[in-house]
């Protein structure tokens, strides 16, 4: 092997469902209520580093997302998914900063995507797929002097 490869700068340890829940509380009520009106959906996005070792880090995407009907609530679905990454020798912390909130959660999002989508299948209503989340531009926002919220809506 050479001696000027280098070390890659992220590399993501593993990938796991750290917390998961759904509800429906309002079965089965609410699926003849879904069938006339279609659900208002709020879903909110986090991502949250944590130090584990030496350059190893925790990040975890939070998903929630809430379903109303009128004043009924259709579904509640929570996703902590998270990945153990190691970052490479060398890094400022501004390019720590984006390989934990902008790099990670980009390639967590599909898999955490994937789960949602089932889980609210499986629950009973046609499948949550979450629009592409812009992370770079919800790292701006939270950096942002203005009291930007730490969860940014998708």
């Amino acid at each position: 092997m050479s001696d000027d490869v280098r070390d890659p700068q992220l590399i993501i340890r593993a990938q796991y469902i750290k917390d998961q829940s759904f509800e429906n509380p309002n079965a089965p009520e609410i699926f003849s209520t879904i069938k006339e009106k279609t659900p208002k959906i709020d879903i909110n996005v986090d991502v949250s580093p944590k130090s584990v070792g030496e350059r190893t880090f925790e990040v975890t995407l939070t998903l929630r997302a809430d379903a109303q009907v009128d004043e009924s609530s259709a579904f509640v679905a929570e996703l902590e998914y998270a990945g153990l990454v190691s970052l490479g020798e060398g890094l400022s912390d501004e390019q720590v900063q984006h390989a934990l909130l902008v790099e990670t959660p980009r390639h967590l999002f599909p898999f955490a995507r994937a789960i949602m989508a089932n889980v609210t299948r499986d629950g009973g209503f046609p499948p949550l797929v979450v629009n592409p989340i812009d992370f770079r531009q919800m790292l701006e926002k939270q950096a942002d002097p203005d009291g930007a919220p730490q969860a940014a809506e998708a």
